[in-house]
């Protein structure tokens, strides 16, 4: 065994980082991380602090903050649900109480604008408002065009009527 972890008990009763068990804990470590961070160049040591505290906050949020999992619909329930709020305090992010209660019985889909307002206002990331079944294209596969299409299309040709000359000059 290490002689660093001979004494564990004695290692966390003189203050090393311990599971994050509150708020309170998680301001601390979270202070401590940020002025790690703040650092141009930080020691092995301190980075190994970085990496450590990283760790507890993630471990704490992930616990304590579990992200949501079903369609987009169960997703947002679990979300008013969790802070406490009815689906009528949604009308500033869907723009109307029949827009929600659409999207809420499952008779319309989200809209991207629709994501972006709800990931803001409950602090999530996008993504736990898509599934597998989603309409809402995350990227489409568009072929790139080449110089020339793109030229093609920024200068059409102009449709008037020419005169076409032939090789013995007359116009048709």
């Amino acid at each position: 065994m290490s002689t660093t972890l001979a004494d564990p008990v004695e290692m966390i009763r003189r203050g090393a980082p311990r599971l994050i068990r509150s708020e309170e804990d998680l301001a601390e470590y979270t202070r401590a991380l940020l002025g790690l961070t703040a650092k141009p160049k930080p020691t092995a040591a301190e980075q190994e602090a970085v990496n450590l505290l990283t760790f507890l906050i993630e471990h704490y949020e992930t616990v304590r903050y579990p992200t949501p999992k079903g369609s987009p619909t169960e997703v947002l329930r679990q979300l008013l649900k969790r802070n406490g709020l009815l689906q009528s305090r949604l009308t500033t992010e869907f723009g109307s109480k029949a827009t929600a209660s659409l999207i809420m019985r499952g008779d319309r889909q989200l809209t991207r604008s629709h994501i972006a307002r709800l990931s803001k206002r409950f602090h999530v990331s996008p993504a736990v408002f898509f599934d597998e079944t989603s309409a809402i294209p995350v990227r489409r596969n568009m072929k790139k065009k080449s110089a020339a299409t793109k030229a093609r299309q920024a200068n059409p040709p102009m449709k008037t009527a020419a005169r076409v000359v032939t090789q013995k000059g007359v116009a048709r």
